[in-house]
């Protein structure tokens, strides 16, 4: 059900009998719940019902005048003449009724606002015009929106909405999906971002094509989204679907968008995400100061207090508070290094891993990305997070997020704290194996610099898939290891009772991998890290950050990439 705003005029709204007449679309049924809302609220509720939260479909303006900023908006590329490659009978006089009808020039807007001041190409489809289907002409202003946004270096933001390819313009109407990923492809191979936004429905065609090649993709509560609709996978296949299945909760749930946004939430979130793609003030130098003067306030108390022959730890003392649940998590890292945290989801294959956390943030005025090994607060959260133990699309979100920094040249800063990747059979049927490997391979040569800091434990390959960095840090009472003691001295010893003096043989501490040269720096934590802490040691952290972006940030890709190589050629 579309709303249309231009409320009609009845210039008798007393009838002879001296009745009140109600002016038409004065009201407005929900087609969900049924209930009579008037209509004036309802736009001002974003075209929600306040009683069941059903999305009503919205023409193509009226989204327009709720993210682009006022009196900005400039459309693009109207009037180009309609074909009938197929010789549709009535298809011509068909879109001409419709141009008259509603006021569109075709079933998508294109052009060109600021959202927040930032200058933006978008595009938004219109499903009142053949349900927002993509034939030529639709594929043509959505291919001109996107050249014009690479010849003047902007992102694009697109609202889809589509029961998918024309069929009245036949195979035709199938080529717009390749010219349309073609043009996608063009503007992202010149580091620029593209935001889909997936509203009610978007199938077919357009699913396959431009709205599921975003960097980032969002999309409304409750949208349908899918290839093959509902109504033909029944009529094909003769398949009965479940609640929810194809809905924006199903995609999110199984890692193929990023995340779901209310609407009254869209105009911020999408202002959010452009300043995050922004070119930074790159001040670092400036920002290193400011956090050191702020770190010598607080010094006196943690390093002139301290005594550190007292609070010696051995090396099995250390994976006791390794595995400690007073320890901060990545996220409580996350927050307490950066600001404007936004969380991307999904690996855009099969799952959304709740134990590999990531997304784009604020370090200063630096855009940064970053991953981290997520586990839980308490008993209920770890299950949530699996423990920390990754599963195969976990790190397939990992580097999708990592890669994505390379384009947009973002440094990633990434948080390790896990026993290791899961060992459980779904986890070797998806690939666990080949996932941690592809991010072995990606990442040794990622033209962005890389940091690594592990928090807690570090173990074995589950640990390393996000370690191949440019420097590995470690918290001064973290682990790193190939294997956990109590599984190494099962192996080695026949007896898992000998964890501890296998982690005294193993050589896992911070100081003892310093040693060895594996990693670059040790975090001091003052006694054993917990997250009353996290205020000073995180100034410690985020003034070593910001020393490490300094300099890696002087180097050409090349260089970077040459000496990560050396960096692990030497073992």
């Amino acid at each position: 059900m579309h709303l249309n705003f231009l409320f009609k005029k009845d210039n008798d709204n007393i009838s002879k009998k001296g009745k009140v007449n109600v002016p038409d679309g004065l009201f407005t049924k929900c087609p969900k719940c049924s209930k009579m809302i008037l209509t004036e609220e309802l736009f001002l509720d974003n075209c929600v019902c306040h009683s069941c939260g059903y999305y009503f479909k919205i023409d193509a303006k009226t989204r327009i005048s709720m993210v682009i900023d006022k009196d900005t908006f400039e459309e693009w590329d109207t009037g180009i003449e309609e074909k009938n490659p197929c010789d549709f009978e009535g298809y011509i006089q068909k879109t001409a009724d419709l141009k008259s009808k509603t006021g569109l020039d075709e079933a998508i807007v294109t052009g060109k606002g600021k959202i927040d001041g930032k200058d933006t190409v978008i595009g938004v489809c219109d499903t009142r015009f053949l349900m927002g289907s993509m034939g030529k002409v639709v594929g043509e202003k959505l291919t001109r929106a996107f050249e014009k946004a690479t010849q003047l270096k902007l992102p694009v933001i697109v609202f889809t909405c589509s029961g998918g390819a024309r069929m009245q313009e036949g195979i035709i109407s199938l080529m717009q999906m390749a010219k349309t990923s073609a043009a996608i492809k063009k503007h992202d191979e010149a580091g620029l971002l593209y935001t889909v936004v997936l509203t009610d429905p978007t199938t077919g065609g357009v699913t396959a094509s431009f709205a599921m090649l975003g960097d980032i993709i969002l999309a409304e509560p409750g949208a349908l989204i899918g290839f093959a609709g509902p109504r033909v996978i029944r009529q094909t296949i003769g398949q009965e679907l479940p609640k929810g299945f194809q809905r924006a909760e199903f995609l999110l749930e199984h890692g193929i968008i990023d995340n779901i946004v209310e609407r009254k939430d869209l105009k911020q979130t999408l202002s959010l995400i452009i300043k995050l793609h922004s070119k930074c003030d790159n001040k670092m130098e400036d920002y290193k100061k400011y956090l050191s003067d702020k770190m010598n306030e607080l010094k006196y108390k943690y390093e002139y207090e301290y005594d550190e022959d007292k609070n010696h730890l051995n090396s099995w003392e250390k994976v006791q508070a390794a595995r400690s649940s007073m320890r901060p998590t990545a996220l409580e890292y996350i927050d307490r290094l950066t600001k404007n945290f936004y969380e991307l989801h999904g690996d855009r294959l099969y799952g959304d891993d709740k134990s590999i956390i990531g997304g784009i943030a604020m370090f200063g005025k630096q855009p940064v990305t970053v991953v981290g090994l997520q586990k839980g607060m308490d008993t209920k959260d770890n299950i949530y997070r699996n423990f920390g133990m990754p599963q195969p699309e976990g790190y397939r979100k990992s580097l999708r997020l990592i890669k994505q920094a390379e384009k947009f040249h973002r440094p990633v800063i990434c948080f390790v704290d896990t026993p290791g990747a899961y060992p459980g059979m779904g986890a070797e049927e998806r690939g666990q194996g080949r996932a941690i490997a592809d991010n072995l391979f990606e990442m040794s040569d990622i033209k962005t610099p890389v940091l690594t800091i592990v928090t807690g434990e570090g173990g074995s390959g589950g640990a390393l898939a996000l370690a191949v960095a440019d420097e590995v840090w470690m918290m001064e009472n973290s682990i790193y290891s190939i294997l956990s003691p109590e599984g190494f001295a099962s192996i080695l010893y026949k007896d898992a009772k000998m964890a501890e003096k296998a982690s005294e043989d193993m050589k896992i501490t911070a100081k003892d991998l310093l040693d060895m040269g594996v990693i670059e720096k040790i975090i001091p934590e003052y006694g054993i890290m917990t997250r009353e802490k996290l205020g000073f040691i995180g100034l410690y952290m985020k003034t070593a950050i910001a020393d490490f972006l300094i300099k890696t940030q002087k180097m050409m890709p090349e260089e970077l990439i040459c000496k990560r190589y050396d960096r692990f050629r030497k073992f």
